[in-house]
């Protein structure tokens, strides 16, 4: 029997690599989340994490447990909205970014609304800092956007990794001006390219400026440039370009869940709790 309260633990965990992060996500003490993580260890007879001083990754069985948590987890709740019914109703206005829409939010949002149909769910997609405008005038409830580690804002759901990307044979050499496809202004990933280039000296040109994802990809498809995605939502048809093309590393960008203070706090709750238990597996827009 394993525990859903440990493998939600664990879940968290295996999403941040993190017992700290986990913690405070969680709302637990850091020696809590080990004792959980260690419980469900030992149910299992096998070590799920391999962790020091420095690092927290998954073992094979750890992945294999992740898999197997987000079914039970997401069993147990539909379970106990059964037999309970859910008393949660009213309008949840939830915004999320263009690219994490393409990912697997559709499924999670079909999900949920299966649960709580006494729920009105209304979608926005648009781009991350007009979702948190509408988010600080109390026009979004719960919002899913891009923002750099260590700002503080929102409550966690996934850290990636940026690349630089484009179509496979596109060249970028050291001598010629990096072709740039970018968001329209105001753009994190555009003022992270810009700020990245800048620092080591490389000249760019902007090619092509679009308003969205889909303008983003049909720009780079068409060979015009190169463009920043977050590792797991670059699209498998796209290169990530090699160190030897000489562009600066671009660090990482965390995905975070931005709340309205002033929104009904159980709905808010569970359409977070939906995604988080989904974290992992948001990823691939797929070609």
């Amino acid at each position: 029997m394993y525990s859903v309260e440990h493998l939600r633990t664990f879940l968290a965990v295996a999403q941040l690599l993190s017992f700290t992060r986990a913690a405070t996500q969680l709302g637990l003490a850091q020696p809590t989340v080990s004792q959980h993580v260690r419980k469900l260890e030992d149910a299992a007879g096998r070590p799920l994490l391999v962790r020091d001083t420095r690092s927290v990754a998954l073992t094979d069985d750890g992945e294999a447990m992740a898999d197997f948590a987000r079914t039970i987890i997401s069993a147990h709740e539909r379970a106990v909205d059964y037999f309970t019914g859910s008393g949660l109703s009213g309008r949840l206005r939830f915004g999320v970014t263009d690219d994490i829409a393409l990912t697997q939010v559709p499924t999670v949002l079909r999900d949920f609304r299966k649960l709580h149909p006494g729920i009105d769910l209304a979608l926005t997609v648009a781009q991350g800092p007009a979702l948190q405008r509408r988010i600080e005038s109390g026009h979004l409830d719960i919002a899913l956007v891009k923002a750099e580690p260590g700002e503080g804002r929102g409550r966690l759901v996934r850290r990636d990794r940026l690349i630089w990307a484009s179509v496979p044979g596109l060249e970028v050499t050291p001598d010629r001006p990096v072709p740039l496809i970018v968001y329209q202004a105001p753009s994190l990933s555009r003022a992270l390219a810009a700020r990245a280039l800048d620092a080591v000296g490389r000249r760019y040109r902007v090619t092509c400026t679009v308003q969205g994802v889909n303008g983003v990809l049909a720009a780079v498809r068409a060979g015009l440039g190169i463009a920043i995605f977050t590792h797991s939502l670059a699209p498998g048809d796209l290169a990530e370009l090699p160190p030897s093309a000489g562009l600066p590393e671009l660090g990482e960008i965390d995905q975070v869940l931005l709340t309205n203070p002033r929104a009904r706090t159980e709905p808010v709750e569970a359409l977070a709790n939906a995604i988080l238990s989904r974290a992992n597996p948001m990823r691939g827009m797929g070609p």
